[in-house]
């Protein structure tokens, strides 16, 4: 089946970051067969979809998320102490294979109608989500959490490498669903059980690892407290500061530590909004980027930061970054495309086969109207997408050259049961925390 799309203005992610005026891309299969600006060719039987104009993009690569917390988003909101009062008793208690198959299925919706193509998670039966991924047909880095804080699917570290090694039987191998190891992060998994991840990596060069590093003030006391340490320094002591590993947050590192990063080839998950949100501070991407590393643009959980909306992380990534260097000129509108294209399936390391729109590459992208007034006129495309444009903006979405959203219609989920089961757990979950207040 060949796919021409025509009349695009084309955004193709390639390094030199151009925009190509009445650009087309041609699709053979899943693959992006050739791309090009005038008019298109005629390919006798092709579908044709004339983008009116429209941006023609790759999808967005999200490289950090909790993708089943979308039925804890706005739970105990102004609640301080509400991780430890609500949230942690509540996943005990109602996170089943059930409540991430319904978590899963609502954040799936909600990141096919922003335009993610991929995306890199971290939770609990996280084959679950492999499954509900698989049948939404966008990309996933599935990583199975392990932790030792009694999560709700392993009570034992040997249980948690049990779930992932499941994981990697059902997945490796799968064309969209990459499985993937996730050590919490240091303050809950400390040294031997990250020496032992990294033992297991050794073994499974092809399956990814993701932790969450150098998050927030208690991880800083943890690590001094108990290695009298940075959580950079302590991970490098476990064997796990390696080539490939996906850092989730990075904000409180300095500039020692990021020269040990960029040496060591780590990559980074950069979730400005949901940081912001909690208070934590701004990260150094300039510096990161500067040093090599690649950062891609994150969501985080929609229980941290409310939303899977890349769009509404794009202002924030840029602002943080002019904020704290007092300037315009840090982060410009195309480097936060880059990041949420390109960069990101770097991050996760298959930049090699989709964040551009090049030949050979897998056909996942995106078209984003640019009929809205709030978008008009246009003097830069990369800052009307990053401080204009807005989720509801896409109106197609495609994955290995299979239609996931035409029209702003989700073709591969059905909303109204989506919905309905997520109703139905928000209704549990609200009676637990009416039950959780009483008992004051």
């Amino acid at each position: 089946m060949t796919i021409l799309i025509t009349n695009a203005t084309l955004i193709p992610c390639t390094p030199d970051m151009p925009v190509i005026e009445h650009g087309w891309v041609r699709i053979d299969g899943d693959t992006i067969a050739a791309t090009g600006a005038g008019p298109a060719p005629s390919i006798p039987g092709a579908e044709t979809l004339d983008a009116g104009e429209d941006i023609v993009m790759p999808g967005m690569v999200n490289p950090h998320c909790h993708i089943a917390m979308s039925l804890f988003r706005g739970l105990g909101e102004d609640v301080d102490d509400r991780l430890f009062r609500y949230v942690l008793p509540m996943e005990r208690k109602f996170v089943t294979p059930q409540m991430v198959r319904v978590g899963t299925a609502l954040g799936a919706l909600e990141l096919i109608e922003g335009g993610v193509t991929t995306v890199a998670d971290m939770y609990y039966f996280e084959t679950e989500v492999g499954r509900v991924v698989d049948k939404a047909g966008f990309r996933v880095v599935a990583g199975q959490t392990i932790a030792d804080f009694d999560p709700p699917d392993h009570k034992t570290i040997d249980a948690g490498f049990a779930l992932t090694e499941e994981l990697v039987a059902e997945f490796r191998g799968h064309p969209r669903v990459l499985p993937s190891i996730a050590p919490h992060a240091p303050y809950s998994t400390d040294i031997p059980v990250m020496r032992r991840v990294a033992e297991w990596a050794d073994r499974n060069p092809d399956v990814p690892v993701q932790i969450h590093l150098a998050e927030m003030d208690s991880e800083m006391e943890w690590c001094a407290k108990h290695h009298n340490a940075r959580p950079v320094e302590v991970v490098q002591r476990a064997g796990l500061l390696r080539k490939g590993l996906i850092c989730a947050h990075c904000l409180h590192i300095n500039d020692g530590e990021i020269d040990i990063m960029a040496h060591a080839g780590v990559c980074v998950g950069h979730n400005a909004r949901s940081n912001a949100k909690a208070g934590r501070g701004i990260a150094p991407v300039e510096a990161m980027r500067a040093a090599g590393i690649p950062v891609g643009v994150a969501t985080d959980g929609p229980m941290s930061g409310n939303t899977l909306d890349m769009f509404s992380q794009f202002g924030p990534v840029s602002m943080f970054q002019k904020l704290a260097g007092h300037s315009r000129k840090p982060m410009p509108g195309k480097e936060v495309i880059r990041m949420a294209t390109i960069e990101g399936a770097k991050v996760l390391g298959l930049d090699h086969r989709l964040g551009s729109l090049e030949a050979g590459k897998q056909a996942d992208l995106i078209r984003v109207s640019l009929a809205p007034a709030r978008v008009q006129p246009i003097y830069d495309h990369y800052a009307t997408l990053v401080f204009a444009s807005m989720a509801t903006d896409v109106q197609d979405v495609m994955v290995a050259g299979k239609w996931l959203m035409r029209g702003r219609e989700v073709l591969t989920l059905e909303r109204s049961k989506v919905l309905r089961d997520a109703h139905q757990v928000a209704t549990e979950f609200k009676a637990e925390m009416a039950r959780i207040d009483a008992r004051g």
